[in-house]
């Protein structure tokens, strides 16, 4: 099954995530940029608050799509020891990697909290969403990042996934849900019709979007029932 963009994957999503609806103790967070119209989606159905966590891959230098690890908020780094250990000069290769990433995790940061402030999760249950899961390797520091958080439990969801990365986060969060797992997978956007680039300004006004939409609910909820 191809989803015709990642607005009708997180709508798709957010039905298999309803017993989550409607409570105060949970938190949506999307990986950020592709991630956000997923979550967007189940932010709004499931009437949760909505926020991102910049997690960045540490690329091997001549091959982008090989990741020795990952970088996240707070300077978390989670390594992928088996490419590592195929990797000529790994330390060195690691060392080029976070210099080219950080500036940009730290910009970023800098934008996206324009839009919107931090939601607080700690003692949260937080659905971590992405807009699919090649390795888990930027996934799997996410999921580490809110555990110094002190997050209540971290749940993966995806609308897509290799096994490889499943059976990975399975270890490492409370919970995965995932609506496929293809027997073969190549590349997230597969198994999009529309996978154009998410931007930050598409980041920014969904991340608006939903917390005046927060701001809203909570302003008419305090008109039809005043204090005693």
């Amino acid at each position: 099954m191809q989803y015709t963009n990642r607005r009708e994957a997180g709508r798709l999503l957010a039905d298999k995530l309803q017993e989550w609806s409607g409570r105060e103790d949970v938190a949506v967070m999307a990986l950020p940029r592709g991630g956000v119209p997923v979550a967007f989606e189940v932010a709004k159905r499931l009437e949760a608050p909505l926020d991102v966590l910049i997690v960045r891959k540490l690329a091997a230098p001549d091959e982008p799509e090989l990741a020795l690890g990952a970088l996240a908020s707070g300077h978390v780094i989670v390594l992928n020891s088996e490419i590592m250990s195929l990797t000529a000069e790994a330390e060195h290769a690691l060392q080029s990697a976070f210099a080219k990433e950080e500036p940009e995790l730290e910009r970023r940061e800098m934008v996206y909290r324009r839009a919107a402030p931090a939601v607080e999760v700690r003692g949260r249950t937080v659905l971590l969403i992405d807009d699919g899961l090649a390795t888990g390797a930027t996934m799997s520091a996410a999921v580490q990042t809110l555990k110094q958080q002190q997050v209540a439990k971290v749940i993966v969801a995806v609308p897509v996934a290799s096994q490889q990365a499943i059976e990975r986060l399975e270890f490492e969060a409370d919970a995965v849900v995932c609506l496929q797992t293809p027997l073969f997978f190549n590349a997230v956007g597969e198994w999009y019709n529309d996978f154009t680039q998410t931007e930050d300004e598409e980041v920014c006004t969904l991340l608006a979007e939903a917390a005046g939409t927060r701001r809203a609910v909570r302003a008419n909820a305090k008109r039809e029932n005043p204090p005693p």
